[in-house]
């Protein structure tokens, strides 16, 4: 007979680790005597990454006592307490592998409904002192899961666990666990688990996304990681050629490169970037650009804007000529144009242009009959790229439409033709032109423009999944826990230079030696201070999932799932040779 042994609360606290600060939540203690369970928390219990954890569908947290007596064994340990693993009820019975999602079930005067299997992170690990933690629970299987209150109550330890209702298509915690962490991802039990009423949203939409992927040729984990895309069509770089270099305006210059090794480039979906080598520096300055006109197998387009401090965009505008030879990455990317027949509303500011002008341009080729909304905001004229081939674009689409904003408009500068409103893109301007919002929408510029249009296509209603978007540069940054800091440039770690091979951080610029001090490239990312992503730190997550460009790695540990074609794990990735990182 399933019984709690006992009922673990625990607030948020401060945690050093590493040299940084964690708020975390994951202490939990055996308190004595009746505890009420409330829709989100039992009283005395808190998250400290509400983001990560807690909400309904993660209320209350299960561990059984046999798997404390499997790690036990498996860790050589005997000073395990309840609490230990973070969970709320320690238990016994509910093996993960008999619990199914969507039981119920009465504790006390409670009423209880299983909605997912836990998802790990690093934060196990610091409170079991054992880093691979995170990746242990997934391998081995044993994750615990997570209880939806559906009628509040008390709980006590020493409560019988009573089961009302089972979950239909009888799923267990351990069935769903595997599904989404471990391959091959069957669709008949991917089609099962999306007839669990009862199953989380989070974990219903990574669901959706690895049923979308069976459906196209993309590899790697479309539940955990980046959007689907397909494979690069070539690993590491080609030699291309400077065949034009036109000055788009005084800041912009556009470079249109043919294959310079006898083979044929590839068709590059609107939306797409490539990482591009340059100079005659050793090392070579290598930068991500966005692709800026539809592309075909015989021509890239690239346009650069000259930054006040930037070596690449100096040395493209100011030394590089046609017949120069640069090297490219192959297109990839996920900010793409989605087909469909919604309307397509393309949003930029800036040189952000250039990923939607790619994706403006398909719609021009294929004559679509999509409704397409046209929004930019620049300062004026003078850095006005591409606005009379965007003119042109439009006039040849039946259902076009048009607003342009200068932010500082010159006295030359024609309102209602240059330009149609003085000041900014924003959620007044979005408001008075009745976007419509059952369409797609494609957002590219500096990140204060992404944020803020973002949120205010939020607040007028659009889905989430209805916002793509496209940032250039270093991308935000995920780190769950860590106590804000001074945000730094990346820059080359202190010290003396490692003495193995070179790690380039393509959207930031930097090449760096690697070294043994760091066990992995996520720790030479973070001592580089270069903007990352992750979670678990263990291979389990995907959260730091990134392009590999060029060069190879190994792993330690083994990913529980590959990352996607062309893409690796920098939390447990070592280079092999030189490598060139999407980062």
């Amino acid at each position: 007979m399933a019984r709690l042994l006992s009922v673990n609360v625990g607030l948020p606290r401060d945690v050093a680790w590493q040299g940084r600060t964690v708020h975390t939540g994951i202490w939990k203690a055996p308190v004595e005597g009746p505890r009420k369970v409330r829709r989100l928390n039992i009283d005395g219990d808190g998250q400290g990454d509400t983001a990560g954890h807690g909400g309904e569908q993660r209320a209350v947290y299960v561990y059984q006592d046999d798997s404390y007596r499997y790690w036990q064994k498996h860790l050589g340990r005997s000073n395990l307490v309840p609490g230990q693993f973070g969970e709320n009820f320690t238990v016994e019975g509910l093996a993960d592998a008999e619990v199914c999602i969507g039981d119920r079930y009465r504790i006390g005067s409670a009423l209880f409904e299983v909605t997912q299997p836990r998802v790990t992170c690093y934060r196990l690990g610091i409170r079991m002192e054992e880093p691979d933690m995170a990746a242990l629970l997934v391998k081995h299987g044993r994750p615990g899961f997570y209880f939806r209150v559906i009628e509040e109550g008390d709980v006590e330890a020493g409560d019988e666990i009573v089961q009302v209702a089972s979950g239909p298509e009888s799923m267990s915690v351990f069935e769903i666990n595997a599904l989404l962490y471990l391959p091959p991802h069957p669709r008949d039990r991917l089609e099962r688990a999306l007839r669990i009423p009862a199953l989380s949203g989070g974990w219903r939409h990574s669901v959706v996304a690895l049923l979308e992927q069976k459906d196209n040729p993309a590899t790697g984990n479309a539940g955990l990681g980046p959007a689907a895309s397909p494979p690069p069509a070539w690993h590491g770089f080609r030699p291309f050629r400077v065949a034009r270099k036109i000055a788009e305006t005084n800041s912009v210059t556009s470079l249109i490169l043919e294959p310079a090794d006898g083979y044929p480039g590839t068709v590059a979906s609107p939306g797409q970037f490539v990482i591009v080598r340059l100079g005659p520096s050793t090392p070579a300055m290598t930068r991500s650009y966005s692709l800026s006109s539809h592309s075909d197998a015989a021509t890239y387009r690239l346009s650069i804007k000259r930054e006040a401090h930037g070596i690449a965009s100096t040395y493209i505008a100011d030394e590089l000529r046609p017949g120069d030879l640069v090297q490219l990455g192959a297109p990839r990317g996920s900010f793409t144009l989605q087909q469909g027949t919604r309307p397509i509303v393309l949003l930029s500011a800036g040189i952000g242009v250039t990923p939607v002008l790619a994706m403006l341009h398909a719609l021009a080729a294929e004559k679509s009959l999509r409704d397409v909304w046209w929004l930019h905001g620049t300062r004026n004229g003078r850095e006005h790229a591409f606005a009379a081939e965007v003119r042109e674009l439009l006039a040849g689409l039946a259902r076009s439409h048009s607003h342009v904003c200068y932010s500082a408009p010159d006295p030359s500068d024609r309102p209602s033709a240059d330009f149609d409103s003085a000041g900014h893109l924003d959620l007044r301007l979005l408001q008075q032109l009745h976007l419509p919002k059952d369409g797609d929408f494609y957002l590219c510029g500096p990140a204060g423009f992404m944020s803020d249009l973002t949120a205010s296509l939020r607040s007028l209603g659009v889905a989430p999944d209805r916002i793509h978007t496209e940032l250039f540069g270093a991308g935000p940054s995920l780190t769950p826990g860590i106590a804000a800091s001074r945000k730094l440039p990346a820059h080359v770690p202190p010290g003396v230079p490692g003495p193995g091979p070179m790690v380039s951080f393509a959207r930031s610029g930097l090449n760096v030696c690697w070294g043994p001090s760091y066990a992995n490239l996520l720790e030479l990312a973070e001592a580089c201070d270069v903007p990352v992503r992750w979670s678990c730190r263990t291979g389990v997550c995907h959260n730091c999932e990134s392009g590999l460009v060029a060069g190879e790695v190994s792993y330690q540990p083994d990913p529980l799932d590959r990352p996607a074609e062309g893409n690796v794990l920098i939390c447990c990735a070592r280079p092999q040779g030189d490598i060139v990182i999407d980062l």
